[in-house]
């Protein structure tokens, strides 16, 4: 079994610091007309998807800095790297990430941590939609440890270096069916702003279904994850989305434990971790300044800090999907994951 990795900006820099790059648009241009020359469809994306070599989908800008990523990435032993689908957890994970790592630099209390400055996605930063682009090698080196980063990419196609680094990955799934009624609605605002008609959820749910959504099928991505977990549970932990709303405070312990950086004594009788719960909440994280009127430069586009924040509710897909999708989709789920110890 291999190893992982993680990044996160620097603790005390600006954003800027972390886009230092040296350009390469060689490297870059090399792997645009290897992507341009995949198979490719239209997806559950508001652009055309095409097929990695290695089994799933993705558009071709970030799909390129998944490759160059790929080449390029020096992992350190010390990085933690947040691994999910998209809108199964992933604004959640990485601020609960980055509050328990560094809440020693930045008091959870603190008015001017770095979450309400520049939130999640700014202090946890995607590979290939954030650090990967625009023709340009970013300057990691530069970066103290821990160093915490993020990527979609299913787990057979994680930079190689962070297989074989001996890093951690913290992986978080969600309920099939809430997570595509979760995607349908991003994506809708996505194609809003490019000026194409919104996708019905049922038209959403059968591409999903077909496993033409980005990065890969839901069934295959999670199984990746949960196999590399049960391979090597010191170096991958998995978590469940609805598990961790039922109780996020021991999540967040475990999290903490699984990282290295566990909770003393003191700061478990001086209300540490619950602290960091109720700073990452949904509804804390969801009236901070930075979300109601911020935005995030990804390599797809500018989109608004809002639209990371829907409902997270568990179960909202009862009050979009029919009867008969939800069947179908439970259907594959059962027959997928089948054997394979995992339920979700």
């Amino acid at each position: 079994m291999s190893s992982f990795v993680q990044t996160s900006p620097p603790v005390h820099a600006e954003p800027e610091a972390y886009t230092e790059r040296q350009t390469n648009p060689e490297l870059y241009q090399h792997f645009a007309n290897l992507v341009s020359s995949l198979p490719s469809s239209k997806g559950l994306s508001n652009n055309q998807l095409h097929r990695h070599d290695q089994g799933w989908y993705s558009s071709q800008v970030p799909l390129v800095g998944a490759m160059v990523a790929d080449a390029c990435f020096a992992a350190r032993p010390s990085d933690i790297i947040v691994a999910t689908l998209p809108k199964s957890g992933t604004t959640w994970i990485k601020s609960l990430l980055y509050a328990t790592v560094h809440r020693r630099e930045h008091p959870v209390d603190a008015i001017d941590h770095p979450l309400t400055s520049f939130g999640p996605h700014g202090c946890v930063r995607f590979f290939e939609y954030q650090q990967y682009t625009r023709n340009k090698i970013p300057d990691l080196d530069k970066l103290p440890d821990p160093r915490l980063f993020a990527t979609h990419v299913p787990f057979v196609s994680l930079p190689r270096a962070i297989v074989t680094s001996g890093c951690k990955i913290v992986y978080v799934c969600r309920d099939p069916k809430d997570t595509v009624v979760s995607l349908c609605y991003f994506i809708n605002k996505l194609r809003f702003n490019d000026g194409l008609e919104p996708l019905s959820v049922e038209a959403a749910a059968e591409m999903f279904c077909d496993g033409l959504s980005p990065f890969g099928t839901y069934w295959d991505h999670v199984l990746g994850y949960w196999r590399a977990h049960l391979a090597c549970p010191q170096q991958v932990l998995f978590f469940r989305y609805e598990e961790m709303q039922k109780d996020a405070a021991n999540h967040v312990r475990r999290l903490a434990e699984f990282v290295g950086h566990p909770f003393g004594d003191g700061e478990e009788e001086d209300g540490v971790v619950d602290a960091i719960v109720r700073l990452c909440s949904f509804d804390h994280m969801s009236g901070m300044e930075v979300t109601k009127s911020g935005r995030t430069d990804l390599v797809v586009g500018t989109v608004e800090n809002s639209s990371f924040f829907r409902r997270g509710a568990v179960g909202d897909w009862t009050n979009h999907l029919s009867p008969e999708t939800a069947r179908r989709i439970d259907a594959i789920t059962t027959r997928k994951l089948k054997g394979s110890g995992l339920s979700v």
